[in-house]
């Protein structure tokens, strides 16, 4: 990966995180120990999902750029698919709060999407190749005057 889609990463889970950790101490306190419980489990959650389909759709862009649209569309449909489906499956369990996993899983991927947009809107990508200088002369130099 390179050092670019690692500062990216970064800059998207860094903040879900600090969310997450927020939310956990908000449902410890507003629910209890099950509530902060919740909140880690969702925020985990999310940035596995989330830093999975970060990197699945940076190599695709990298192997298969023409699918890189269609990619990156699919891919956040079957990322929250997979969340309200994780959540549909932990509706009633007893091992946290699932209230509080269902509110800091919504907001922890709220955050991540928003952070995400964020630094790519930061990012200085170029969209043309620049010409290696090398030391290499252009082949047609142009007209002398």
């Amino acid at each position: 990966m390179r050092s670019d889609d690692v500062r990216s990463l970064l800059q998207a889970a860094v903040p879900t995180a600090v969310a997450g950790a927020l939310a956990a101490v908000i449902s410890a306190l507003v629910v209890g120990s099950k509530g902060a419980v919740g909140a880690v489990v969702a925020t985990l959650v999310v940035i596995l999902f989330m830093g999975i389909g970060f990197v699945v759709l940076q190599r695709t862009a990298k192997t298969l750029p023409h699918l890189f649209q269609a990619m990156g569309l699919m891919l956040y449909a079957a990322q929250i698919l997979l969340l309200f489906v994780f959540l549909a499956a932990f509706k009633n369990t007893t091992l946290f709060h699932p209230k509080a996993f269902a509110i800091t899983l919504v907001a922890t991927t709220l955050v991540w999407i928003g952070a995400q947009t964020r630094a790519h809107m930061k990012a200085k990508i170029l969209y043309v190749e620049p010409d290696s200088m090398k030391g290499d002369k252009p082949e047609n130099p142009g007209p002398k005057s």
